[in-house]
């Protein structure tokens, strides 16, 4: 079974509901027009009901099915998607580009919330199911954490279900390919700061003070030793500096240096070991300059692992829309990380890739000229609707 024929005929109303989302891009926990623009089309596809405020922003429609099963208390699975942008400049020149200045849908959630959108519109129409399908929009995606805070705030209690499942794009992957994992997927995150105090100083006069940057950039080069001389080899482990902010002018030696990164791993343990590494090298180095050094080390989202079960399941939904020979597995684990990971903790589920690439020389997500691929919209709201047709089957 491919695309299903009545999503493929509303893909041109598709790609306008994601070309205005992508035109209206909003940070994390502040998608109050999105969630509005959710809410009415859902309204209007005649979905049973419409939940609202969890993690402020967020939606859930609930759709129910026919049968025996689709009363409260039976048959139920989720299918989620996220709504928020990134605090990025824009750089795609399309004709529906943001219109916010800063702020992109960078990763594709524009697209996610579409290919959802799809999904409940073909299942508030046919209700070709049993049970109850709980179709989430999930706020904040991007650092804050949407997923923990939906999870906290009870979505599992007023939306009781057996699974959950989410979906992202993969520019790297061919467009229309599935890419699916058991276990481990994507890593666990932690947020870095480290703050470097010295002694400001005349730049023509070094030996008055202690340069904070020297001190900065002898971390910075240690800091890429941990994983490379304290990690076991056979395991992943990620330390980057993104941001580094000292000074104002060309003859001063500042104060303080500001440091933020990010580090990423999946087994515990090697997570230990990176916080372990940071605080240790950043410390004593500064120490041993005669600076100090204060360090923040935020464990902000856990690896999202995927239930082996409910893994198979997705596969079967996704060999039912593009064959055997655009359904593979994926050969490694990404070092991005993923909030979904709060709601796969609480529940049984998985998180499977849907490729977007074009073939040529595709931007990432992240990128300020990346672009979601309008061609996967029918494809990502067929596999969610097919999920639900087999896995909540009608017993006629």
């Amino acid at each position: 079974m491919p695309v299903l024929n009545r999503i493929a005929e509303f893909h041109a109303d598709m790609t306008e509901w994601r070309h205005d989302l992508h035109a209206h891009p909003e940070l994390a926990l502040q998608e109050i027009r999105t969630s509005a623009v959710v809410q009415a089309k859902l309204k209007e596809f005649g979905v049973d009901e419409i939940i609202t405020g969890l993690a402020r922003t967020g939606v859930v429609g609930v759709i129910r099915g026919r049968g025996t099963h689709s009363g409260a208390g039976g048959r139920a699975i989720g299918l989620r998607a996220d709504m928020d942008a990134l605090p990025i400049e824009e750089a795609t020149g399309l004709p529906y580009a943001s219109t916010t200045p800063g702020l992109m849908h960078a990763c594709g959630h524009d697209g996610h919330t579409t290919m959802l959108l799809g999904a409940a519109r073909y299942l508030a129409e046919t209700r070709n199911f049993d049970g109850t399908v709980y179709v989430i929009f999930q706020p904040a995606e991007e650092n804050l954490a949407g997923g923990e805070i939906m999870v906290k705030e009870g979505l599992f209690e007023r939306c009781p279900m057996q699974l959950v499942f989410g979906m992202h794009n993969w520019p790297t992957v061919p467009a229309g390919v599935f890419a699916w994992r058991e276990g481990p997927t994507m890593a666990a995150v932690a947020n870095i700061e480290i703050t470097v105090t010295g002694k400001g100083a005349h730049g023509a006069h070094p030996d008055h003070g202690i340069d904070p940057i020297v001190v900065s950039a002898q971390i910075i080069s240690a800091l890429q030793t941990i994983v490379a001389r304290t990690v076991d080899p056979a395991e992943s482990g990620v330390v980057t500096i993104g941001h580094v902010n000292a000074g104002h002018t060309y003859n001063v030696i500042p104060e303080t240096v500001h440091m933020k990164g990010t580090a990423r791993w999946f087994k515990p343990e090697v997570g230990d070991k990176l916080e372990a590494g940071v605080r240790r090298l950043a410390t004593g180095i500064a120490a041993s300059f005669g600076a100090i050094a204060e360090v923040m080390f935020q464990r902000a989202y856990p690896a999202t692992i995927n239930d082996p079960e409910a893994t198979q399941m997705a596969v079967r939904a996704a060999l039912a829309v593009a064959g055997e020979t655009r359904v593979a597995p994926m050969k490694n684990p990404t070092m991005g990380g993923e909030d979904f990971a709060f709601m796969l903790n609480a529940k049984q589920g998985n998180y499977i890739m849907l490729g977007g690439g074009r073939g040529g020389n595709d931007h990432m997500v992240h990128h300020p000229a990346y672009d979601f691929n309008d061609d996967i919209l029918p494809v990502g709201a067929s596999y969610w609707a097919t999920l639900a047709e087999q896995l909540l089957p009608r017993a006629d």
